[in-house]
């Protein structure tokens, strides 16, 4: 293995057992069936609750789309090994895959999330910031990825989110103003 991580690797798939059941659920959550109706419940209430809420909503899938794409490319065109794949006595806690680990998509779906929801919500945004440093630790505790492997997907999960951020302000600058109509018929009345 070409890369410094190793040791780190090893430190956190080493970390007692009994964080497994908490660490273990930050990296397969979406597999529970109440999680993904706790989460639709939440989708619904954001895109119900008001404007500014609906548009984090649409923002935010729209960024997780493209990072998860992007780590589909990196897995694609960079292939890596997982470290169950290729590191003798790794505690793998979520069974295997034959895919590649190039890149994170749960760190980068993650971290899109939480980098849309904090330029949006503010402070709001600092549960999804904490999930996102949970499920990237995660993904090394359970065996899935080395350490380099998440703060790639972290990093392609960010740098969606601020393509996704940056192209929304610019379409909002550039679409023309609707006065509001109070407004219109005072500057009317007073002509």
């Amino acid at each position: 293995m070409p890369f410094p991580d190793v040791n780190l690797f090893r430190a956190i798939n080493d970390w007692p057992d009994w964080l497994s059941p908490f660490l273990t659920f930050f990296s397969v959550a979406l597999n529970q069936v109440w999680v993904k109706v706790v989460l639709l419940g939440l989708v619904l209430a954001m895109v119900l609750a008001n404007r500014n809420t609906r548009i984090t909503v649409l923002q935010a899938l729209v960024a997780v789309g493209i990072a998860n794409g992007m780590t589909d490319l990196f897995k694609h065109l960079i292939p890596m090994n997982r470290p169950y794949q290729e590191l003798a006595a790794v505690t793998s806690r979520v069974g295997t895959s034959a895919s590649h680990g190039t890149a994170s998509a749960h760190s980068a779906n993650m971290a899109a999330v939480a980098f849309i929801f904090v330029c949006q919500l503010r402070w709001w945004g600092a549960p999804w910031v904490a999930i996102a440093l949970l499920t990237g630790f995660s993904r090394v505790y359970v065996g899935a990825h080395y350490p380099y492997q998440v703060v790639l997907g972290w990093s392609c999960g960010i740098v969606a989110a601020f393509i996704v951020d940056r192209v929304w302000k610019i379409i909002q600058s550039k679409r023309p103003r609707v006065l509001d109509v109070s407004t219109s018929n005072e500057s009317q009345t007073s002509n």
